[in-house]
């Protein structure tokens, strides 16, 4: 699969009615690094960054760079709905000091816009920060419809334009509960790329259509928030957190969901990604492995900050 997709190949895909994944992954990356950091959140994000070995292996200059957070919400990073956006804005300014000539962050919210750049923090954090722009998209006009061929009950979904014609996805989820999916982290993330959201919830199986999304989106690199984790209320909150004080990252989305679901107790319980439907589901499309014994990850802890210096 060549690193992008772009608009004209996705026009092809459509004119040959040939079968094809939207995957950004960078050429030469090894398809399976996963590192888990724990410690304060910058300085493991830092740390994972450079484990994987630097932000220059995803992002090359002149590339156009989509980053995914999940700013959905009004409110701030204490509440734990939103990914934090100072570990956002330091995923912007790695990718500009890798030179890349546009860093478009993004989300379709499920809150009112104003009010979500507004509690998110998002914008204040962006400042200052080389070729980087924000923008939530609300209109259909900004999505086209793409075809999933090895969906099964997911066969088309509109897709955010600029994300399919960027050179690199990095999706950044918040680690927190979801009432109809059990778990939202990196997979459940991917919607907020798409038009029909709510369709998920009332046309479809939520849990296949998600595994199905994930067949179509697969991201250059996916780095969880869980410094803390909405263990109840989630995904808006106000709920409880717990503080797994942790990042992972990793080339392969469904696993770092997998190591994800490790972190915390979820309404109470010891949960694997075994036992969360959409995960599963995604395992058995073949899109990674789930089974904490068969990850092969690095497992680090950062006790200092460490210079803020390119990575």
């Amino acid at each position: 699969m060549n690193r992008g997709f772009s608009r004209r190949t996705f026009i092809e895909t459509l004119l040959l009615g040939t079968g094809t994944a939207f995957s950004l992954k960078a050429k030469g990356a090894a398809p399976s690094d996963l590192v888990l950091v724990k410690g304060e959140m910058l300085p493991a994000f830092l740390k994972a960054l450079e484990a994987l070995g630097g932000i220059k292996r995803f992002v090359k200059a002149n590339d156009k760079v989509v980053i995914k957070p999940n700013m959905s919400f009004s409110s701030g990073p204490d509440v734990g709905a939103n990914t934090h956006p100072a570990l956002v804005a330091e995923v912007a300014r790695r990718c500009a000091s890798a030179g890349a000539r546009e860093i478009l962050v993004c989300d379709n919210p499920l809150h009112r816009p104003n009010a979500c750049l507004k509690g998110s923090g998002i914008i204040e954090a962006l400042k200052g920060i080389p070729n980087t722009r924000f923008q939530f998209f609300t209109e259909n006009k900004f999505f086209e419809k793409m075809e999933i061929p090895g969906g099964e009950t997911l066969k088309k979904v509109s897709v955010l334009k600029p994300a399919f014609e960027a050179d690199v996805l990095i999706n950044i989820p918040k680690a927190k509960t979801h009432g109809s999916a059990t778990v939202t982290l990196a997979l459940k993330n991917l919607m907020g790329l798409i038009w029909e959201r709510k369709a998920f919830h009332v046309r479809y199986d939520l849990h296949q259509a998600i595994a199905d999304l994930a067949t179509l989106i697969q991201p250059t690199l996916t780095i969880l928030d869980a410094s803390s984790a909405m263990v109840r209320g989630g995904p808006g909150g106000p709920g409880r957190l717990e503080y797994p004080g942790a990042i992972i990252a990793g080339t392969n989305q469904l696993e770092v969901d997998a190591l994800g679901v490790s972190l915390a107790r979820w309404y109470g319980k010891d949960l694997t990604a075994r036992d969360i439907p959409h995960l599963f589901n995604a395992y058995r499309l073949g899109l990674g492995e789930v089974n904490l014994k068969n990850l092969s990850y690095r497992r680090l802890q950062v006790r200092n900050a460490i210079k803020n210096e390119g990575g």
